[in-house]
C-alpha cells in the first residue's frame, strides 16, 4: 500500500470527497483529502502526492487560483471537478495547467479511467519522452519528423504536423482551443479558432479512418481536443 500512488483531493462538498477518497482506497490507492484551498496547497506542498483532484469551487479561494499555485513548483496531474455550467472555468483551469476535468456528476469507472490516464501520463512525463507514439495503426515519429498509418506515410504540412505533433506530446491531456492556437500559431492567434477548425477537418481527413466519426483526435465540446493514444 506504500507504495501505491498518493491522491490528494480538494473539495469543499464532504459527501463528494468522502464518496472519491472511498473508491479510489478500495482501489488501492492512498489518499489525502482538503476541503479548502489553503489546505490543499499545504498538503500538497508538504506531501508531493502523485495526483491532484481539484474542485473548482472552494470556499476560500477560486480552484484557478489553486491550479496557478500548484503549477509555479510542480507538473503534478491536476484533475478538475466542475459543474455542468461552468464551461468558462473548466477552460481557464486547463489554460492554468489542469490535465483534465471531471463534470459532477461523474460516475465510478469515468472517474477511475480518468485518474489511470493522468497517472500514465505523470509517468510518461517522468521518464525519457519515446520519439514514437502510437494511436491505433498511426505512428508518429517525433524524431523523424514522420507520421504513417500501416506501411504508408502521411503527407503533412508543417502547420498540420506541428499542430499534429503538440497533441500527440500531450496525448491524453484535454488542450483547450486557446492553449493549441498560442502553441501552433501565435499568441496574437489564440482567439482565431476558425484556423484550428479547418486543420483539424484537414488532419482528420488524412488520419482518422472516419474523419466523421474520429477515434484519435477527439473534441471536448466547447472547451478542446484530446489525443488518444494506444501506449
Amino acid at each position: 500500500m506504500n507504495n501505491a500512488p498518493h491522491i490528494l483531493v480538494i473539495d469543499d462538498e464532504l459527501q463528494i470527497q468522502r464518496a472519491i477518497r472511498t473508491i479510489l482506497t478500495e482501489k488501492g490507492f492512498n489518499v489525502s483529502a482538503a476541503s479548502r484551498g489553503e489546505e490543499g496547497l499545504t498538503l500538497a506542498a508538504a506531501s508531493k502526492p502523485d495526483l491532484i483532484i481539484l474542485d473548482l469551487g472552494l470556499p476560500d479561494m477560486d480552484g484557478v487560483e489553486v491550479c496557478t499555485r500548484i503549477r509555479e513548483w510542480t507538473q503534478t496531474p491536476i484533475i478538475i471537478l466542475s459543474v455542468r455550467d461552468s464551461e468558462r472555468d473548466k477552460v481557464s483551469a486547463l489554460d492554468k495547467g489542469a490535465d483534465d476535468y471531471l463534470t459532477k456528476p461523474f460516475g465510478i469507472e469515468e472517474l477511475l479511467a480518468r485518474v489511470r490516464v493522468a497517472l500514465r501520463h505523470s509517468a510518461n512525463r517522468s521518464e525519457t519522452q519515446s520519439n514514437l507514439i502510437h494511436a491505433g495503426s498511426l505512428s508518429i515519429d517525433l524524431a523523424w519528423h514522420s507520421v504513417k498509418r500501416g506501411e504508408e506515410e502521411v503527407k503533412l504540412t508543417a502547420t498540420e504536423y506541428k499542430l499534429l505533433a503538440y497533441l500527440a506530446v500531450n496525448h491524453g491531456r484535454v488542450l483547450t482551443h486557446q492553449s493549441i492556437l498560442t502553441h501552433v500559431w501565435d499568441p496574437a492567434d489564440a482567439d482565431h479558432t476558425e484556423y484550428l477548425r479547418v486543420y483539424m477537418r484537414q488532419l482528420r481527413k488524412k488520419l482518422e479512418a472516419d474523419p466523421e466519426n474520429p477515434q484519435i483526435i477527439i473534441t471536448e465540446p466547447g472547451i478542446g481536443y484530446r489525443f488518444i493514444a494506444t501506449d
